[in-house]
């Protein structure tokens, strides 16, 4: 009889791991998310992004600031995003704990002269070219 509850009490709780994953997963999509920005001025070489496993487009462009344009979409509780630059670091941060799904990207403009480097390391860069 223990062995049947047991059992019984396992697969209740793989059932309800299984449920609630398929609830959460697909649900959120930052590519649907209404893009948010901030820029920041910015006179060094060099810029060293930290984007903490978020999806992040490094761009070079023609602009003298940073420009950080944020998608993010949640569903659920607890989210938190967060773009900061001190010095030469750019520090990006969005994501979700709990009984959430969230999916989040960013897109960081910088200046074609700057060496971007992504968690102190070489990266390269879109719209070099030409």
């Amino acid at each position: 009889m223990t062995t049947r509850k047991t059992v019984g009490c396992a697969l209740a709780a793989l059932a309800a791991a299984v449920m609630s994953g398929s609830v959460l997963s697909g649900c959120s999509d930052a590519s649907k998310a209404t893009p948010v920005s901030q820029t920041f001025s910015f006179g060094g070489r060099t810029l060293d992004v930290r984007a903490h496993d978020t999806p992040t487009d490094l761009v070079a462009t023609d602009r003298k600031d940073i420009k950080v344009t944020l998608w993010f979409d949640v569903h659920g509780t607890n989210p938190h995003s967060s773009q900061t630059l001190e010095g030469s670091t750019l520090d990006l941060d969005a994501g979700c704990s709990g009984w959430a799904d969230c999916s989040a990207r960013f897109r960081v403009e910088v200046p074609r002269e700057v060496k971007v480097l992504r968690d102190g390391r070489a990266t390269d860069l879109r719209g070099l070219a030409g």
